[in-house]
């Protein structure tokens, strides 16, 4: 799997240039025009490389959480949670789940851990925006404990 990321970061890298050599072609043109265009083609691959350098960071951040929750064997144990024929964890057993996780969260809401199981329990219920934005919490919270530590 890493080498298949690897392989598609490279495609886009060869991508991104390409758009940079076609967009500094057209704004040597000296058209205004086509340095208009040049501008907005150049806009392109540095959009993307900032995109892509975004989601590798979220998701080395993601792993290093991952780890250290199976480390420390706190991770949610969703082996026993009734299924859909789908695979997806039924909704009442999810929402129960939920709700476990969220008052866990609420006793100690300042933790990356119980922040990193909200947002896996968010996740499983199906919130992808709140669980995106409490897994963002949880690697702040992570990154300040390792550098108090230091």
């Amino acid at each position: 799997m890493i080498a298949l990321i690897g392989a598609l970061i490279l495609a886009l890298c060869f991508y991104f240039f390409l758009l940079g050599r076609i967009a500094l072609s057209l704004i040597g043109s000296g058209e205004a025009a086509a340095v208009a265009i040049g501008i907005g083609v150049l806009i392109l691959p540095l959009l993307g490389v900032w995109m892509v350098w975004a989601s590798v960071r979220a998701v080395l951040d993601h792993q290093r959480l991952a780890r250290r929750i199976h480390e420390e064997e706190l991770e949610l144990d969703i082996s026993d949670l009734p299924r859909r024929p789908s695979g997806r964890i039924e909704r009442a057993a999810a929402d129960a789940l939920f709700a476990r996780v969220g008052a866990e969260w609420e006793a100690d809401p300042d933790n990356w851990r119980t922040s990193y199981r909200l947002a896996r329990a968010y996740d499983y219920a199906g919130d992808r925006r709140r669980a995106r934005e409490t897994m963002r919490r949880a690697v702040a919270l992570e990154k300040h404990e390792r550098e108090a530590t230091r």
